[in-house]
């Protein structure tokens, strides 16, 4: 049976909407921030603040982030390479009607972090998160040029997203069942109180067979869970795989 204590933490779904606006490298983070090993080397990072920063980077990251925090409160320094990172320059040539940076006309809560080779900028609002590279020398005011890796032009979204959404798209809603199934998992729950976590009470009375949907279900949400937790973060943020090339950008996700 699971831990008392550990079964109020993951039961109430309520405690994981905030996982319905999360973008994909926010997500990579609620994934990685489970790993029972990440947090083993954290508490050894924590014990010893002045050791190297670099032991953090076989996890995808250049700082150490503390796993205690949700992506609503961790921004962390993922090593570069994702499409939704936007890097901002003085624009040496601009056109008349060029944009200028203007700090405070980026909306949302706005943080600066410098992770020892960059100055990144992170506006989060309601359903919204957009990360900025800093280059050397740009300053408020000044004329400033985009560059995006990937395809096509940059996308750099000027308002936040709506508050209020009819209805969660499936995705979100498969990342939200998939976290709450792993917690459980890692709490020590059995399949079936997983399933009635998610589902409740009354759908595992009525549907929980030895080789029923609603058990097959609950088993890929564990499964895909503990890929994503073990590794399968790195997709969700485009990180290469230690001693691997660069993703493809048609990679597929969990």
């Amino acid at each position: 049976m699971v831990d008392p204590q550990h079964h109020a933490l993951w039961y109430p779904t309520a405690a994981y909407l905030y996982i319905l606006g999360l973008d994909m490298l926010a997500l990579a983070w609620e994934y990685l921030r489970r790993h029972p090993d990440y947090r083993l080397d954290w508490l050894r990072h924590h014990r010893r603040p002045h050791a190297a920063q670099q032991a953090a980077q076989p996890w995808g990251l250049r700082l150490w982030e503390d796993p205690a925090l949700d992506a609503r409160d961790a921004h962390p320094a993922w090593l570069p390479g994702h499409e939704a990172v936007v890097q901002l320059y003085p624009d040496a040539d601009p056109p008349p009607d060029a944009a200028t940076f203007d700090f405070w006309h980026i909306h949302g809560h706005k943080q600066l972090i410098h992770d020892g080779r960059a100055l990144a900028l992170i506006a989060c609002s309601p359903g919204c998160c957009l990360r900025y590279v800093l280059a050397p020398g740009l300053e408020d005011g000044m004329v400033v040029a985009y560059a995006q890796r990937g395809r096509g032009a940059p996308h750099v979204p000027d308002a936040p997203a709506p508050m209020a959404r009819p209805r969660p798209p499936p995705a979100a809603l498969l990342e939200l069942h998939t976290l709450q199934a792993l917690d459980a998992t890692l709490a020590g729950a059995s399949l079936r109180e997983v399933a009635e976590g998610l589902f409740g009470t009354d759908a595992v009375a009525a549907d929980w067979h030895a080789d029923g949907e609603l058990r097959a279900r609950v088993r890929r949400l564990v499964r895909r869970g503990n890929a994503l937790m073990r590794g399968g973060y790195r997709r969700l943020a485009r990180i290469d795989p230690p001693g691997k090339g660069r993703f493809a950008g048609d990679a597929k996700r969990p």
